[in-house]
């Protein structure tokens, strides 16, 4: 069994994906915000994922299905 890769620097969602790195799946989080509410602040420390989290937000969005596989938001 082959390890992943750590996504160091990386704060694209596709790529992630794509090339097989490690991903902590937040896709519930996004969920909720599209269920619960109008209007939302990301207030996280710096290094926190918030430019990945608004990434995978705009990849949800435009419907890349495939890069979704075997996530939360695709179990729905």
């Amino acid at each position: 069994m082959s390890r992943k890769k750590l996504p160091i620097g990386i704060q694209n969602f596709r790529e992630i994906r794509e090339e097989g790195h490690y991903y902590v799946d937040k896709t519930p989080f996004a969920l909720r915000l599209f269920d619960e509410g109008k209007y939302y602040f990301l207030s996280r420390p710096r290094r926190f994922g918030k430019s990945l989290f608004i990434d995978t937000l705009a990849e949800l969005f435009a419907g890349r299905e495939a890069l979704f596989r075997g996530l939360h938001c695709t179990s729905r």
